[in-house]
């Protein structure tokens, strides 16, 4: 019991760390733009908070009570946007800190959208596939009334992919009367290509991700071919990230999972690696072609850019005097705590903020919702092409303005994002 009682104590000293790590980079920003004292009361709490228990039967016939939560945090701008995730660490603690992530994330990105997030407590490698089935459809169920296409539309996020969301549109889609159930399918975005999915979606968030890099590079007139590379986190972003980088020449040198963390100096392959994932459970602990290496000494591993794209609060005071990227490029959401970007900042390292860096996932999730909405079906040249598109202006919005105020990316990317939720209740007013 004591083991226990620890463990989740430190599960929440996390979540409440991300919720003051963005309180603290909001307040930041909204000092730096003087924002209304009555819209900065607004932007500081969330608009609704929805706590579902529900149960469900086991394969041997138990029945087990899942917590599951959604954190709505602003809808000025358009319906509720954001992920949901299937992990211990989810509470309502950290899906309010993700959830105004979200709001600034779409803001920054100039999408018709809010901010929202959420996900079940569950260590989903303890649950066979059908029971993952049941455990989602009745989550949907339970969620029904709080979400939908113009209201608040999930997406996947940590240890949720497409077949979550196959199976949350067709509940949802279920619930609906028979003629209706079509004109709700973009109630979820990020589902397979063959069920209402974009083409591209699965790489969009890695892809935005190399992109940041890469804009950031020929801004500096830097070359990628022959940079080394770091990345914590081998899931879907973080190798869609490393495939992009390794087509541009860059190295992968290190890499850091749940199973551990491997290195090789003088590269690893991607593909390899991916493929001894695919077979080993999704790890890449034990990979043949590289070195072990001590969790503790992963982010001080000699590299040109680093790319944290696991969860939040990884790089903190303990370990940012320690690395020796010259970029760090935020993968995952909130993996920089304030005093770790401090750090950072003071020794001329470059952070590419999370709602700037990783926001091709939610830009890819609005093309989803249109093309779903208009009845389209959009081509994986065409999403692509899209995509660069409204990533460069988004970088480029970011880093002239860092530029013009002689401030840090995060700053401006919030500063931007406020910006944008500011004029619409200025320009409408409060209700009454």
């Amino acid at each position: 019991m004591i083991a226990t009682s620890t463990v989740e104590k430190q599960k929440q000293q996390k979540a409440r760390g991300m919720m003051d790590n963005v309180m603290k980079q909001f307040h930041s920003a909204a000092d730096k733009i003087e924002l209304h004292p009555s819209i900065r009361k607004i932007l500081s709490i969330t608009n609704n908070e929805i706590v579902v228990n529900f149960p469900v039967k086991m394969d041997n016939g138990d029945v087990e009570v899942f917590t599951g939560y959604r954190v709505q945090h602003n809808n000025a701008l358009g319906p509720y946007k954001g992920g949901l995730r299937y992990h211990p660490t989810v509470d309502i603690d950290a899906a309010r800190a993700l959830a105004m992530w979200m709001t600034w994330k779409t803001s920054l990105a100039g999408l018709p959208y809010g901010g929202g997030k959420g996900g079940i407590q569950l260590d989903p490698k303890k649950y066979s596939q059908s029971e993952l089935e049941r455990i989602t459809r009745r989550f949907t169920f339970a969620l029904a009334d709080n979400i939908g296409p113009e209201h608040d539309i999930p997406a996947p996020d940590v240890n949720t992919n497409s077949q979550t969301m196959a199976w949350m549109a067709d509940t949802y889609m279920s619930t609906r009367p028979p003629a209706k159930r079509s004109a709700n399918q973009h109630v979820v975005t990020g589902k397979p290509a063959g069920s209402g999915g974009l083409e591209g979606r699965d790489r969009a968030t890695g892809y935005g991700v190399f992109l940041n890099i890469k804009f950031w590079a020929e801004r500096n007139n830097e070359d990628l071919n022959g940079k080394k590379f770091i990345v914590q986190g081998f899931g879907n972003v973080g190798y869609w990230a490393a495939h992009f980088l390794e087509n541009e020449g860059a190295k992968l040198v290190a890499v850091q999972d749940a199973s551990g963390s491997i290195h090789n100096q003088k590269g690893i392959n991607v593909e390899d690696l991916f493929n001894y994932s695919k077979v080993n459970n999704g790890g890449i602990g034990n990979f043949p072609e590289a070195d072990e290496l001590d969790n503790k000494d992963f982010f001080s591993i000699a590299c040109d850019i680093c790319i944290p794209a696991a969860l939040g609060n990884q790089i903190t005071k303990d370990n940012a005097p320690n690395i020796q990227a010259r970029l760090i490029a935020e993968g995952a959401n909130g993996p920089t705590n304030v005093d770790g970007e401090k750090i950072l900042l003071e020794r001329g390292i470059t952070v590419i903020p999370d709602i700037l860096c990783n926001s091709g996932g939610v830009v890819a999730s609005y093309f989803e919702w249109l093309q779903n909405r208009n009845g389209e079906l959009w081509q994986l040249s065409e999403v692509m092409t899209k995509l660069d598109k409204k990533m460069k202006e988004s970088f480029s919005k970011v880093y002239e303005y860092s530029e013009r105020e002689s401030m840090d990316m995060r700053t401006a990317a919030y500063c931007l994002a406020i910006q944008r939720i500011e004029r619409a209740y200025v320009d409408r007013g409060i209700f009454p």
